[in-house]
């Protein structure tokens, strides 16, 4: 595991409850594509279902996080893609499975028209600083 910093709040910036402001590290760095809501064999996990895809997702992220020698405590930031801001609350929810309140990385959340196929809701890329 790698030794993070994590600032919430910056002099002179709100406090975020969500997320840290910052986070930095040093080591190797690991960037883990867009995660959807697909099973092993890529067939689609919770059609319809924000809650169901959103576990999925961070299952996904953890597995990819493990196959380069990282986990969730090694992630320094987070990209979610989201077709409707009302899924975040599920997302969240999701999220607190994997990631402790006070090891919150550095987020973003991006409201899109649609992601490659209709029935997927969300996507959730990590970027993740791994001591050597």
């Amino acid at each position: 595991m790698s030794e993070l910093t994590r600032i919430a709040a910056p002099d002179g910036v709100a406090a975020a409850a969500q997320y840290s402001h910052v986070v930095m590290g040093t080591g190797r760095f690991v960037a883990i594509a867009g995660q959807l809501a697909l099973d092993e064999q890529g067939r689609p996990v919770g059609e319809g279902d924000p809650a169901a895809q959103a576990r999925r997702v961070f299952e996904n992220l953890r597995r990819c996080l493990a196959a380069a020698g990282a986990t969730f405590d090694d992630v320094v930031k987070l990209t979610y893609f989201v077709t409707d801001m009302a899924h975040m609350p599920a997302i969240r929810a999701a999220r607190a499975e994997y990631i402790p309140d006070d090891r919150l990385p550095a987020a973003s959340a991006v409201r899109v028209a649609g992601l490659v196929r209709p029935e997927f809701l969300l996507e959730v890329e990590a970027f993740a600083v791994v001591a050597e």
